[in-house]
């Protein structure tokens, strides 16, 4: 396994494959890789003021299941990363989970995303964006009751598969 922090990317000096000899943006070619499986989490916060915390909690919320509809967003979004990320390969998605739970220490949301695939590229794009578009579902169903909420910390915590094999972000301290 192989822990890093906010340090610099490994292998830097090599070239990025997101860009042609001439440094202009292309879709990389995965024809030549083996479709293996391949897994992301990713992970993120929503802070909001403890009233509108049990505001959604209780289910008082304006537009109705805030959670639900939340998780569904999340689901959906990985399922159309290739429609929203430019040089994203459309992938044959097998496993997608979004998990939303409340932290009144935030207070707030802590939110969760996996996806799992067999194909010849990863899913780190599409465990950000479940979580990414499952915050902004939070902050526009709970919108009513507070604007000030903060979307804050939406990072990959692990991936598992692929050419560089498992990775998991360092434990912070």
């Amino acid at each position: 396994m192989n822990n890093s922090s906010d340090s610099p990317p490994e292998r830097l000096g090599q070239r990025l494959t997101h860009l042609d000899t001439q440094g202009q943006a292309q879709m990389v070619d995965v024809l030549a890789k083996d479709a293996t499986v391949r897994q992301a989490t990713a992970s993120g916060l929503i802070y909001m003021q403890s009233a509108t915390l049990e505001a959604i909690e209780s289910g008082n919320a304006p537009k109705g299941d805030v959670i639900g509809t939340a998780r569904l967003a999340g689901i959906m979004a990985a399922k159309q990363t290739s429609t929203l990320i430019p040089l994203c390969h459309p992938l044959p998605l097998k496993k997608i989970s979004v998990t939303i739970e409340p932290d009144r220490d935030l207070p707030g949301y802590r939110i969760e995303a996996t996806v799992k695939t067999k194909s010849e590229t990863g899913v780190e794009m599409e465990a950000l964006t479940a979580v990414s578009v499952a915050a902004l579902t939070l902050y526009d169903m709970a919108k009513a009751l507070e604007k000030s909420m903060r979307i804050s910390d939406i990072q990959l915590v692990e991936k598992i598969g692929g050419k560089s094999g498992h990775w998991q972000k360092a434990s912070v301290q």
